[in-house]
């Protein structure tokens, strides 16, 4: 157990290192919405070693939606442009969420962004 959270500790810290830089690129404003609003650095890949590819500056409300939290189509139009960010956590997040919506307009914005074809393939399946 120790081991676990102590793993989760470091984790933190790495993600932590991080902030100012993620901040600046942002420019301290939330890089799916623009909002300003509770500001956190959000790690799109869990599973990997933090980076500046992996790693966006979120609101809390899109952390939210990140996380899974039910929306109505209409409240994730202001995420969409986030699928032009050449930031893999940037674009590629906000795909996951907007196609959950099932939506056509999300489907034909995330076939139309510049998310790599192979993932792109993966988020749409």
């Amino acid at each position: 157990m120790a081991k676990g959270y102590q793993g989760n500790k470091e984790r933190m810290e790495d993600i932590s290192s991080f902030g100012k830089i993620i901040g600046k690129r942002a420019g301290f404003k939330c890089e799916w919405c623009e909002g300003k609003d509770d500001l956190r650095v959000w790690d799109y890949k869990p599973g990997t070693p933090p980076d500046m590819e992996t790693l966006a500056l979120l609101c809390q409300q899109c952390r939210s939606w990140a996380d899974g939290r039910k929306v109505s189509p209409n409240e994730l139009r202001s995420i969409r442009n986030a699928l032009w960010s050449n930031v893999p956590a940037v674009a590629e997040g906000a795909a996951s969420v907007l196609v959950q919506c099932k939506e056509p307009w999300a489907r034909e914005a995330i076939e139309e962004s510049f998310i790599d074809e192979d993932i792109k393939a993966e988020i749409l399946r």
